[in-house]
């Protein structure tokens, strides 16, 4: 169960960026990457639950594995959630939907490196990184959030890269505990 753990992980590392490239060619869904990967992730998690812990070998593989999936299948998964949010309506308006690309810009490397910091901060048995990462990343993007749809789009991005990246190291800490 262990191997099996550690395949689904790479495969929920590898799916995002295989998958998800843009231009995609006419045969892969904009779904597919989010949806591979949480699948995968959901295959990892059930083999980690019914396993022994790892040693050597396994439990480097794991940490690698758990940081490079949490830094990498969040991207699609937060364009997913964008892609829902934009088709429903805002409560008693009638407003246009926001512009595909947002209000905020550098988002996919604040959002890897988010994913990334909080992954390493969890596995290495320090919740609290969580609240440090989560601050700068809020300060640093305060002036910004002003801006029409930018404090939606930063809710729904940090909530969703925070989620994945916590299930994905849930995932890897079931495989090292």
């Amino acid at each position: 169960m262990t191997v099996l753990a550690l395949i689904a992980l790479g495969v929920a590392t590898l799916a995002p960026p295989v998958l998800g490239v843009t231009p995609r060619p006419l045969w892969v869904s904009q779904w597919a990457a989010p949806i591979t990967a949480g699948t995968a992730l959901a295959i990892a998690a059930i083999a980690a639950a019914s396993t022994t812990p790892v040693t050597g070998f396994a439990l480097g593989a794991t940490l690698v594995l758990a940081v490079t999936a949490a830094a990498t299948g969040g991207g699609p998964l937060v364009l997913a959630a964008f892609r829902i949010a934009r088709r429903q309506p805002d409560a008693g308006t009638e407003s246009a939907p926001a512009p595909a690309s947002g209000p905020l810009r550098g988002g996919r490397v604040i959002g890897l490196l988010e994913r990334a910091a909080v992954a390493a901060a969890v596995l290495a048995g320090w919740p609290e990184g969580i609240a440090i990462v989560l601050a700068v990343k809020g300060l640093a993007r305060y002036p910004e959030l002003r801006e029409p749809h930018a404090s939606e789009q930063f809710i729904i991005g940090t909530f969703t890269s925070v989620l994945w990246a916590v299930a994905v190291c849930g995932t890897g800490y079931a495989l090292i505990t």
